[in-house]
Order: structure tokens, then sequence, then C-alpha cells
């Protein structure tokens, strides 16, 4: 199409006399910017403070955050609820990796003082993962603010729930700041856990990635008792708790759609898109010294690699399944760190071309099915292979004995799958977007 008729397009469009060009060109320009501009999406966080904290405001509160509860200018939640008059902010407590994010993944955290605000910061990933009478005497109210990545096995959700019982037992309220699933909510895959495989990374009998807000799966878990714990099913108490919804978000949303900068919640999730590369290779990184997937590197769970892969041969045989919305393409590097730190290792970097099209979590089976059929000397599970933290996040044992039997993604397909319809229909009655 030439310019000008482009442009006379352009005018009939937005009712303009097609001779004044000038005239068409702002109003075409307003069209696009306005088309590409992203929602400005107000987190709980935000929502709470143009409230003016009003359901703090006379209690004593407690805050469950890290470096991810922030507003749209990047000031902490620690921060902006200290700096207020209207919130009595009288002690913190830490999830994995801190408050203020300065322990590294899996690293211990041990109660101290906060170096900002001189309040008291209790740890809750080190000698206790759920607060004791005496870490919330004097709370009346804990107020929850941390990004979540939409998949089971993150850690936080966990403390959440831990969080809510202890509250419960001791009849304090607890306030969930609701933030975007950066996953959107329409996304469930996977299987519920079954009973035996509940732990700090698998608490709750929900799938694999479960498509609801942080605040939704709050809801849930109030209602329904599946905070399991890691003691087998005992029943939580109910807590009183108030979820301060998100304004302007939408369940189609991914965060990238949002307007809200993106501050990672962990070491390695740098980037907004980062967690469906991690609901997509997380579960493959748990199989001890199998596959390089980009910890270490610039491109965490966003690649498969290792110094025996032939990486044309791999994105081949991954070609050749047609994986809808999913792409590959070779790559060659070197981890910076980690046990292949300084050696070249080689396979594939994958892309969703088609996100909504994508089935995320098996993308990493269908990478071991191709790692089977090539390379026999290297199968995933072997009666050497360490597999607790496997069958942990997979959330039973079942998907890595029948997987193993014949390497087949079409083995395990059905028990993959086979929870999602009923719990999305559950799920939607906690829907608050």
């Amino acid at each position: 199409m030439g310019v000008s008729k482009f442009l006379r397009g352009c005018a009939s469009q937005v009712r303009i006399l097609p001779g004044n060009i000038l005239t068409c060109v702002l109003a075409l320009l307003c069209l696009c910017l306005g088309a590409g501009l992203d929602a400005q999406v107000k987190s709980g966080l935000e929502v709470l403070r143009d409230r003016d904290f009003d359901i703090l405001e006379g209690k004593r509160v407690g805050l469950v955050t890290n470096p991810s509860g922030v507003d749209r200018e990047l000031r902490s939640t620690v921060d902006i609820f200290f700096d207020s008059p209207k919130v009595n902010l009288v002690a913190l407590y830490a999830p994995e990796h801190g408050v203020r994010g300065d322990k590294y993944a899996g690293a211990r955290v041990e109660d101290e003082t906060d170096s900002r605000t001189g309040l008291p910061v209790y740890s809750l990933h080190g000698a206790t993962r759920k607060p004791t009478a005496q870490m919330l005497k004097g709370v009346d109210v804990m107020v929850y603010d941390i990004q979540d990545v939409g998949v089971r096995s993150y850690t936080f959700i966990s403390t959440l729930g831990l969080v809510m019982e202890a509250c419960a037992e001791q009849g304090i309220e607890v306030v969930v700041l609701d933030r975007p699933n950066p996953l959107g909510g329409n996304k469930v895959e996977g299987p519920l856990v079954r009973d035996g495989f509940h732990s700090f990374i698998s608490q709750y009998k929900i799938p694999y990635i479960y498509g609801l807000t942080v605040g939704e799966l709050a809801l849930m878990l109030n209602s329904e008792g599946l905070n399991c714990g890691q003691k087998g099913n005992q029943e939580p108490a109910v807590c009183r708790l108030t979820v301060v919804p998100m304004e302007g978000w939408t369940r189609d949303m991914l965060y990238s759609q949002t307007g809200l900068p993106w501050v990672l919640p962990s070491p390695n999730i740098p980037f907004c898109d980062t967690p469906q590369y991690y609901a997509s290779a997380g579960i493959a990184g748990e199989i001890s010294g199998l596959l390089q997937i980009g910890i270490g590197y610039t491109l965490p769970f966003q690649v498969f690699a290792a110094g025996w892969i032939d990486a044309r041969a791999l994105k081949s045989e991954l070609d050749s399944y047609g994986l809808p919305g999913v792409a590959f393409r070779t790559i060659y590097y070197k981890p910076f760190s980690g046990s292949l730190a300084g050696k070249l290792v080689q396979g594939v970097q994958y892309f969703f071309t088609d996100y909504d099209a994508a089935y995320l979590t098996e993308v990493q089976f269908y990478v071991l099915q191709a790692i089977a059929r090539l390379y026999p000397d290297h199968l995933p599970f072997t009666p050497s292979t360490k597999v607790g933290a496997f069958d942990k996040v997979c959330g039973s044992d079942y998907v890595r004995t029948e997987f193993a039997r014949n390497h087949r993604v079409e083995d395990i397909r059905e028990y993959w799958e086979g929870d999602a319809a009923e719990f999305r229909g559950r799920a939607a009655r906690y829907f608050l977007y």
C-alpha cells in the first residue's frame, strides 16, 4: 500500500479530511501509540496506598516481603510502610533470599535487624518456615507482598500458606496485596500433588501451573484447606483474610503488558518472561547432572545443553515433534559458574512463538524424550539418579517411574493433564478478575 493511500485510510478511520495530511499523521501516531501502550495495572500495594492504608490504620503491622515488593517507582513496601504515618510497622518476616534480597538461592536466612528501619527481621527460611507464636507477638495484622511466578514449586507461596496457618492459630488478620501472575490467568498444567509427596516445593494440592494470582490462591487455600504443610494432610485453621485486588489486570495479560516494573523475586528469575521458562525447564533441571539449563549463564531456564550433546541433532529431533507455539535454535556457550563453568556446552535455546498455543511444562519432557532417543548412554533416569527433588516438584513418583519405562511423553500425558479441567472449574470460584 502506498503512503498516500495508507494516510487516506487513516484519515477515514479518524474522520479527518484526506487533504489535512499533518492532522492525519498526528492522528495516526496517536492511534498507534495508544494501541501500543501497556496497560497501567495498579498492584495491590498501590491500591492500598491510594486508599491511604485504611485497613491498617491503628493496627500493629507485620510484613512478609522481599525486593519484588515495590511500587511502580521502585520504592520498597518496607520503606513505604515505614515512612507512612498511617502504618505502624513493627516487624518484618524474611522468606527465601531475605527481605532485602541479600541471601542467595538456597542460603539459610537468619534473624537480624533491618539496617534501614531498625526493625526486627524474623527468618522464615532458616530454623523455622512457619512463624512461631513468639515471632508473632505484638502483631495485629500480617501483610504479604511478594511477586509470584505462577508455579507450584516456587517457595514463596509455601511461605504464604504457613504464615496464614500461624496467624489463624494466633487470631491475627492476614492481608495479601495482590500482584499479577506472570504466566497469565488462563494456563493450568500438571497434576495435583499426591499424598506422601507434599514438601516446601509442593505444599498444596494444586497443579504445577495453577492459573491464579497469589491473592486468588490465598482465598482458595483459606476456603478449601489445600495447605497440606510438610507433615501430612492436617487441615489448617481458617484465618481472617483480606485480599487487596489489583486494578486493571485481566487474565489474558502477561507481565510485559501490565506497565509494572519487574524486580526479580529471586536471583534466577531476572526477567518478566523467565517464569515461562522456569515452568518449562525447572523440573528437568532437578535431574542431577543431566542437563545445563542456563543457571550460571545469561539464559536461566531457557536452554537445554551438555558437553556430549550435538546441538543440530537435538534441534532436528525436537523440531520433528512439531510442538505448538515453540521454536528451537542451536546454541553453544560456556557457563560462568557451576560444575561446567568455563566448559563449552551445546544444545538448544527455545522460544515461545505463540504463548497461548504452547503447553509450557511439556517442553522439558519432550527434551528428555529426545535425549533418551539420541543418547541412550545418558538416559534421564538410572539406578544412580538422585530423584528426590524431581519427584517432589512433580508431586508424585508416577511421572518418573512411568516415563522411565519407554521414555515417551505419550506415556505420562494422561496423568500429567488429568487434573487440570476439574481444577479450572473449582478455581474459578475464587477469581477476582
